[in-house]
């Protein structure tokens, strides 16, 4: 954990399982394993080519991370 990007990477990933596991729980699962594997990718991803050097590219891959986590996965759905 040395740079600004292993964090944010880090912290959305956490926010993802966070938002998993608790849809996991539910009597009928909204949402099937594999839909979370795109933005899981994504933030190694990201926090690879912020690592690299590459930090616009970082950004993007990183917001649209949060943007399919927000209109895909829906964490405010209720």
């Amino acid at each position: 954990m040395e740079t600004i990007w292993d964090w944010v990477s880090v912290g959305i990933f956490a926010g993802l399982v966070v938002l998993f596991l608790q849809r996991s729980i539910a009597e009928e699962p909204s949402d099937r394993v594999i839909d979370y594997l795109p933005p899981a990718v994504g933030c190694a991803l990201g926090n690879y080519a912020g690592n690299e050097g590459q930090p616009l590219i970082a950004g993007a891959v990183l917001a649209l991370v949060v943007g399919y986590i927000w209109f895909v996965l829906k964490p405010l759905k209720r």
